[in-house]
């Protein structure tokens, strides 16, 4: 094995599940959260006091680091402030940030009293007929009332993304931020993050990000950064990786001047004849065909690398880079689809499963207490399947229903319904009817309810094709019963198709996903 092999095998294995926290020289590493673990008798107890304590210290410290960042006037403000701060920040515990975000959203929010006080002076005015002197009035006015607007926070962010390693430390900020959120859930926090979120959004602009090919001559470093954050099919091992950056396939990359070596996005591509139906047929059950016979380039798998950039939506840029270009490089290829998962589908039959047979229960029985179900009922099952699945009920999934019969093949332990001879045949008719319901009707505020759909649709593309069986891992059996999507991307359509879902939710279909309602 080379040098550089082993390089990409091992820090790919050894890489930390926390690597935005290191050792620090001005403070110390992150404290515990709970320090009184392996430790016994009094000392311990002198012990967790000192940690507390030095725990305290540096949380004040940092937040008063954040406090001369954000007051210092615009050219006041020393690099040597900003780095104590990023180093601070990253040395405490997750709760110690919690506390400094949430008063980062509090006290350096919007002045309010200065807001209402310029609100008066606007409103006591009289509309100027002509541009005058009372005109001027009323544009000095509204240029202090749109500054007087904005959070004071927001110098900060801007001087953060100037500083070097701020925009990566924005990120780890916000990361952090998504994470307090789950679980404070309040209007300041969550007013920070949507501007937070905003500002990156517009510091990570196409114009500002650059396309790379990923292959196998890059450095170690990169490659073991694919390896590590591919999140939708796993690199097994590096023959594996070899084979995705070799021939008839291609990984693309968007990476910022500001975070060199990392990519912030990547995309997988495999050069085809056909658009495949499994994933096996992509990832090498047979070996690739040569590039010049290809004329579709598949996009199999999209990972994002930053959690911190949740809900900026860089694949979509990324996605028609990586089309122009590769139509560029080869004019014979001319379909351009994709091999996806279908992460909500499992999850969502489950639940409606289980409230359907629930409210099928209660009317079996007359029970009155939960009015509702009435209203809420539905048929999930057609007549005929209805009566397959009870033709299947036995010992191992009994029920006094078709739901329950199918509830019950659905959640066994080892999903042995996916390989069973008697089983399958009844099966995929009805989960794949479902699975096109789910991928067309269901839908949340007016759009697709399966977050991979929302990405593709509001990107261009439309729902070409559902495969049976086409991802027979054990994540794809839970997450989706092996069916993945083909969508597919028009080039004459992409701005058509995005603009109809963006503005009435219109998904567009081919009349064989339609033909399975």
């Amino acid at each position: 094995m080379s040098k550089k092999n082993l390089a990409i095998l091992l820090r790919a294995r050894m890489r930390s599940n926390n690597s935005a926290k290191s050792s620090l020289s001005q403070f110390p590493k992150e404290i515990p959260s709970n320090p009184q673990e392996n430790h016994s008798g009094d000392h311990h107890i002198v012990r967790n006091s000192s940690d507390l304590d030095t725990r305290g210290r540096v949380y004040d410290v940092v937040r008063e680091t954040m406090h001369s960042a954000i007051s210092a006037s615009k050219t006041g403000v020393s690099d040597i402030t900003l780095n104590d701060f990023q180093e601070g920040y990253s040395s405490l515990s997750l709760e110690d940030r919690g506390k400094l975000l949430l008063a980062l959203a509090k006290e350096y929010d919007v002045n309010r009293e200065q807001v209402r006080e310029l609100i008066k002076q606007y409103l006591g005015l009289e509309t100027p007929s002509s541009d005058d002197a009372l005109s001027s009035v009323f544009y000095r006015i509204e240029w202090n009332l749109r500054h007087a607007l904005k959070p004071t926070y927001e110098s900060f962010f801007e001087r953060l993304n100037t500083h070097p390693g701020g925009l990566r430390f924005l990120s780890i900020l916000r990361a952090d931020l998504l994470s307090i959120l789950t679980k404070e859930n309040t209007p300041s926090l969550r007013t920070l993050d949507s501007y937070l979120k905003e500002k990156l959004g517009m510091w990570l602009s196409p114009a500002t990000l650059e396309l790379h090919q990923i292959t196998w001559d890059d450095p170690a470093s990169l490659l073991e950064k694919i390896v590590a954050y591919e999140a939708v099919h796993p690199i097994s091992n590096l023959l594996d990786l070899k084979r995705r950056l070799g021939i008839g396939r291609r990984c693309f990359g968007y990476f910022h001047p500001s975070i060199p070596g990392e990519p912030l996005i990547f995309i997988e591509v495999a050069l085809m004849e056909t658009v495949a139906q499994t994933i096996q047929e992509v990832l090498w059950d047979n070996p690739p065909i040569p590039e010049n016979q290809s004329t579709c380039a598949l996009f199999y798998s999209i990972s994002s690398t930053q959690p911190g950039l949740a809900g900026i939506n860089l694949g979509k840029f990324l996605i028609k880079r990586v089309i122009t270009l590769v139509k560029k490089e080869m004019p014979h290829v001319s379909t351009f689809a994709t091999l996806s998962p279908i992460p909500g589908y499992m999850q969502w039959l489950l639940s409606k499963l289980q409230t359907q047979s629930r409210f099928a229960e209660e009317e079996r029985g007359g029970t009155e207490s939960n009015p509702t179900s009435s209203t809420f009922s539905e048929q999930v099952l057609l007549p005929e399947e209805e009566q397959a699945l009870m033709s299947l009920s036995d010992d191992s999934s009994s029920g006094s229903n078709g739901m329950e019969v199918l509830l019950n093949f659905l959640t066994q332990k080892n999903c042995d319904w996916a390989t069973s001879p008697r089983v399958l045949p009844v099966l995929e008719p009805i989960l794949m009817r479902l699975c096109a319901r789910y991928l067309l009707q269901e839908k949340k505020r007016g759009k697709a309810l399966d977050s991979v759909a929302n990405f593709h649709l509001q990107n261009g593309a439309m729902v070409e094709r559902i495969n049976w069986l086409a991802d027979r891992s054990e994540k794809g059996i839970h997450q989706s019963g092996g069916i993945m999507v083909n969508y597919v991307y028009r080039l004459e359509n992409i701005e058509d198709y995005a603009q109809s879902y963006f503005g009435s939710g219109q998904i567009h279909a081919s009349p064989g996903i339609h033909s399975r309602l």
